[in-house]
């Protein structure tokens, strides 16, 4: 029986972003000889995830991990996971962080459905470190991702994407699977540098640019679904023509 394949990649400026190169990567998808597994990893809430998915005509996700790694939604319906939920719950206060986070005139609280994360605009870097040093000082349990030198992301303690990516691998998926791990940007960076072939895609942040000395890091020359691809390629090796031509008929 063949390996398990399995993708592990975020949303906005990695999979999606780029339509020709999501094209040619669907045609990618079809040439194994069994479908590869898709673990979608997203700073977007579920309803806004979902919305994505459709628009863009990504393929159908067997996992998919929102909120930057705070909730967990697995099976053909898509059900959360209650044992994550609880975990994210535990020392969770996101009215302290709002009320602290209203302290700091250089932060704009983004408007989103729930509180399974906190999230601002920021202004500058200095604005990010005072308002964490205020969380650090209330005690307030958390975990803060400043990101594109603009969004302000505060988690449960314990969360992110890495752990989330962590528990799904645990429960979900076989421990000798082919594993791709794909991101452009600073929430990603987690996951990026667990251990797995990973790849930042040619439009990814410079941010990143420090993973680069990991040998299981690459950067991609191609951007978007294309850079997906293409790290796939470097760490796994290339398809079989045979293999595609199998899979066309």
């Amino acid at each position: 029986m063949p390996q398990t394949k399995l993708f592990i990649t975020d949303l906005d400026g990695t999979l999606a972003g780029d339509a020709a190169a999501l094209s040619q990567f669907k045609e990618f998808l079809n040439g194994f000889e069994q479908p590869p597994r898709l673990v979608y990893v997203t700073g977007r809430h579920l309803h806004s995830a979902l919305e994505l998915i459709e628009h863009d005509e990504l393929p159908q996700p067997d996992t998919l991990i929102t909120d930057i790694g705070t909730a967990i939604y697995t099976g053909q319906t898509l059900q959360e996971d209650p044992e994550w939920r609880q975990y994210m719950q535990q020392d969770w206060q996101p009215e302290a962080i709002l009320d602290n986070g209203a302290k700091f005139g250089g932060l704009t609280v983004q408007d989103l459905p729930n509180t399974k994360r906190i999230s601002f605009f920021a202004d500058d870097a200095e604005t990010v470190r005072a308002f964490e040093s205020e969380l650090i000082h209330n005690d307030i349990a958390h975990k803060l991702i400043f990101s594109a030198d603009t969004f302000v992301d505060v988690l449960p303690r314990g969360s992110g994407k890495g752990n989330a990516v962590n528990f799904v691998l645990d429960r979900f998926y076989r421990p000798d699977a082919d594993i791709l791990i794909s991101g452009d940007t600073g929430n990603d960076a987690e996951m990026l540098e667990l251990g797995y072939p990973a790849v930042i895609v040619g439009n990814g942040h410079p941010e990143l640019d420090y993973l680069l000395d990991r040998p299981t890091v690459y950067k991609a020359t191609r951007t978007h679904a294309a850079g997906i691809q293409e790290g796939w390629e470097h760490h796994h090796g290339q398809l079989t023509r045979q293999s595609l031509a199998t899979r066309s008929t």
